[in-house]
């Protein structure tokens, strides 16, 4: 596999990177991403499949060092332009328990570390908005007298909506921006006037539930709709002139990422009598208003926490929840990208990540503090073996030489299937 050894381009390197959301708003910005930190398997494969050129390095972050990230990456002690990233955030969130004693806490000191060993230029630091609010701020505070030590800080910190910069989705994040000393300072991305609807991200899709190989597997090829200058983007039916991505080789006909929910008939049936915007009072689920932004799509638990997968909006159009591939629209996600087969790994993929374009406005930011020129590469890349997202757990764990039991076994619910008026999850 080729790495990214010599490039024109700038060098970033993200981690906790999960499937990839802020690697790729990065490389959309300009950066070739050199290494990627992920600890669990499953997402790690997802990442090399729709990253080939990068070094994916399955490995938990507190028994890896810098130089280390190097070496595995292939660039010596070539420059580092950025190292960002986003630590797993549940300790901190609004949503659900707060814990500041939440020992995944921890894994923010090592982001901290990790930036200190390479000395990049800039870091970008993500997480939830909870993070700015009440007792949290004191860690947030400690984070940021940890980093000033070396790097001069964008304050005040900014928490940004995706929705105000062109993805269609209702999402605050936290980013913390800083530069090494002697550098200039970024200034955080301006709002866009317009927003992007539902039905501009996902008005185009054909409707899974017409395809019944669906129920099996989740590519099949069809005949997709007229598109939004929005779609258009995600299908890469435009050159897109402020995308500087790596091209990559991919089907426009195939609809992936979508296999089927078999909801029972009484579910469709509420689900159709809900209206847009409104909470279907059963299943509590979120109706989506073609007109405005999705709710914030959210990952739910880890295996660890008992794997309950958190509530899938209701499409405007169809008795049904939305898609892995309709969530990856109202997340910004391109069609070639792709994730795990498997509809509870793919939407956490998703729910878990910085949206791509919300990533990418802020990548761009940082070039251009860097007073760097975009560079538009050439050529197209293949994307990886249909296998690395076919992977279970053992097969992922055995592939990167980890234990498999990096990240606990999911646990299945019974009540899984009635929550969401399935007959059957998956």
């Amino acid at each position: 596999m080729a790495r990214i050894t010599h490039t024109r381009r700038p060098i970033g390197i993200d981690l906790f990177a999960g499937a990839g959301g802020l690697s790729l708003g990065f490389e959309q910005a300009g950066f070739d991403i050199a290494a990627a930190v992920e600890i669990d398997p499953i997402h790690a494969a997802t990442h090399e499949f729709n990253f080939p050129k990068c070094a994916t390095l399955c490995t938990d972050i507190a028994k890896i060092d810098g130089a280390e990230i190097r070496k595995r990456a292939g660039i010596d002690n070539r420059q580092v332009a950025v190292v960002f990233g986003g630590a797993p955030c549940q300790g901190f969130s609004t949503i659900g328990k707060r814990a500041l004693d939440d020992p995944r806490n921890g894994l923010v000191f090592h982001f901290v570390r990790i930036v200190e060993e390479i000395r990049p230029r800039y870091f970008v630091f993500e997480n939830v908005k909870g993070l700015t609010l009440g007792s949290h701020r004191g860690f947030l505070d400690e984070l940021i007298e940890a980093l000033s030590e070396r790097y001069n800080l964008v304050l005040p910190y900014r928490v940004l909506n995706a929705a105000d910069y062109g993805v269609p989705q209702d999402r605050r994040r936290l980013f913390l921006i800083g530069a090494r000393k002697g550098e200039r300072l970024p200034k955080y991305p301006d709002p866009l006037p317009k927003r992007v609807t539902v039905r501009d991200a996902i008005g185009d899709i054909p409707d899974a539930d017409r395809f019944p190989s669906l129920f099996d597997d989740d590519t099949v090829r069809a005949k997709f709709g007229k598109p939004s200058a929005y779609a258009r983007r995600l299908r890469g039916l435009d050159n897109e002139p402020a995308d500087y991505a790596y091209r990559r080789e991919f089907d426009p006909m195939l609809l992936t990422s979508s296999l089927r929910a078999d909801h029972t008939p009484l579910s469709r049936t509420r689900f159709a009598a809900t209206a847009y915007g409104a909470t279907e009072p059963v299943s509590r689920f979120h109706k989506l208003d073609p007109a405005g932004v999705c709710n914030t799509l959210r990952a739910g638990t880890a295996s660890d926490r008992g794997a309950f997968t958190s509530p899938r909006p209701i499409h405007y159009d169809y008795p049904r929840c939305i898609t892995v591939r309709e969530a990856a629209r109202l997340h910004s996600y391109p069609d070639w990208f792709r994730f795990h087969v498997t509809k509870w790994h793919g939407f956490r993929q998703i729910g878990n990540s910085v949206p791509p374009i919300l990533g990418q406005a802020v990548a761009s930011a940082v070039l251009a503090a860097m007073r760097e020129k975009p560079i538009l590469p050439a050529g197209a890349l293949a994307l990886g073996p249909d296998r690395l997202l076919k992977f279970g757990m053992s097969d992922a764990a055995a592939y990167y030489g980890v234990p498999d039991d990096t990240i606990a076994k999911r646990r299945r619910t019974s009540d899984r299937s009635e929550r969401y008026g399935e007959r059957s999850a998956a």
